[in-house]
């Protein structure tokens, strides 16, 4: 059996997030994801997860402007200190909440001329997360997103995601594989999940296209799910997708699991 959680960056969004705790719960999660928490402090995060008996298995360093169509902060040279700096308050974050792995967004690129420079600071950082996250006893993520969404992303295929887990070669650097992007890609998740799950420390999912629950797209998530299922992954899936509807009606997905 998988086991979900809920992005609550992205589901029960018809209250606030300090209240999204207690809808996971009731609507069945025993644990839920957030992409950047920093609005609320770690200890008042930390309140609830105790209150409704929930873990955090994952959250985001930040990313400044990235979702406002900025470069974000992974992997521009001129922002290297911004990000230490990022990383240090995921650091504070993680020693109170304990999360199962700390995500890392690459970013965009949007001067391709400046493409490999951006890619080895990229690879600079993220070594440098996971060095600042290891000893605290918790994976570093990264992941691709698609083009399409985010132009000029750096990292956008589960190809280049396994490149540079080769070039770095950190035993707690792992990929974040999210299902709706790399099929915004063109490719086919349920086998490159089955090839690589040794690979992967987090996986997200939303139907495609559209990003919004399974069921609204083209994807066959009884297939995916079940290539989830019989591979070595055993770490959490994220429904991190836009509902259609409330996030209530979206969940029939989850009454079927």
């Amino acid at each position: 059996m998988l086991n979900f959680s809920a992005n609550l960056s992205l589901l029960f969004t018809e209250v606030a997030l300090i209240d999204r705790f207690k809808a996971a719960k009731q609507a069945g999660f025993d644990a839920v994801e957030i992409q950047f928490p920093y609005e609320l402090s770690a200890s008042v995060i930390k309140d609830k997860l105790d209150e409704y008996g929930l873990r955090l298995v994952l959250f985001n360093v930040d990313a400044a402007d990235l979702l406002q169509g900025g470069e974000g902060l992974a992997c521009v040279p001129e922002r290297c200190d911004q990000f230490k700096m990022a990383v240090a308050q995921a650091a504070d974050y993680v020693k109170l909440l304990k999360p199962e792995a700390i995500n890392v967004l690459p970013g965009r690129c949007l001067d391709s001329s400046h493409l490999e420079r951006y890619l080895e600071t990229f690879k600079e950082n993220l070594r440098f997360a996971a060095e600042a996250f290891t000893p605290l006893g918790i994976k570093t993520v990264f992941e691709a997103i698609n083009t399409h969404d985010m132009p000029g992303f750096i990292i956008h295929s589960g190809t280049q995601m396994l490149d540079v887990l080769d070039q770095l070669n950190h035993p707690e650097l792992l990929m974040q594989y999210d299902i709706y992007h790399m099929q915004m890609m063109g490719e086919k998740p349920a086998e490159f999940i089955a090839g690589h799950a040794d690979k992967i420390g987090h996986i997200q999912f939303a139907d495609c296209p559209g990003r919004g629950q399974p069921g609204t797209g083209r994807i066959d998530f009884e297939r995916v799910f079940s290539a989830i299922e019989g591979s070595r992954y055993s770490g959490w899936v994220g429904a991190e997708y836009k509902p259609v509807g409330t996030t209530t009606e979206s969940l029939d997905w989850l009454r079927r699991q």
